[in-house]
């Protein structure tokens, strides 16, 4: 998958992301993007909501329990991968 976008960082300054993989997990949905300038940075990853007109939100994930779901299969599709 060789999809960008284009983020804010908290300092307002544009930072592109390759999007790794998107996947589905208990009825949500998420995103597992790197910084194309710093492949040596960890791969963030974001739960994906939608606007009231179906514009896709990034949205970092607060709760610890669903982070580790999350990351659980991330990794997991990782393995798949290199299979």
């Amino acid at each position: 998958m060789t999809e960008r976008i284009t983020l804010l960082d908290e300092m307002g300054n544009k930072v592109e992301f390759q999007v790794l993989a998107t996947f589905g997990l208990d009825d949500s949905e998420y995103a597992a993007l790197l910084p194309v300038n710093d492949l040596k940075s960890s791969t963030y990853l974001l739960r994906i909501e939608y606007d009231d007109d179906g514009g896709i939100i990034l949205v970092g994930i607060d709760n610890d329990e669903e982070l580790k779901d999350v990351i659980e299969a991330y990794e997991e599709i990782q393995k798949e991968r290199l299979q």
